[in-house]
């Protein structure tokens, strides 16, 4: 089972992830989305294809771009569509 924890609150957690380059990527069923908040910014993986992001937000705090995801990747990463992941200073424990 895969978690993803910030500021003492449970963002993720699912059996069901896939691990693409380290990251496990969550159902978005699995992701608790009133963390979660739209953000602008896109970032391009050469083979994955463009990345959006959510800025993920716990009791007034903030983690900008914390969250990501792929809403239309690359045939090579078809598996992540729309599963999301998560970095800076969230853990993520499997």
């Amino acid at each position: 089972m895969a978690k993803a924890t910030w500021s003492g609150k449970t963002i993720a957690e699912s059996d069901a992830t896939v691990v693409v380059e380290g990251n496990q990527y969550f159902p978005p069923t699995a992701v608790r989305t009133e963390f979660l908040k739209p953000s602008d910014h896109t970032s391009v993986c050469p083979w994955k294809g463009t990345a959006h992001y959510y800025h993920v937000e716990v009791a007034g705090m903030r983690n900008d771009n914390a969250a990501w995801y792929y809403p239309d990747p690359k045939p090579a990463a078809a598996e992540i569509k729309d599963r999301i992941a998560f970095w800076k200073g969230i853990r993520v424990e499997a």
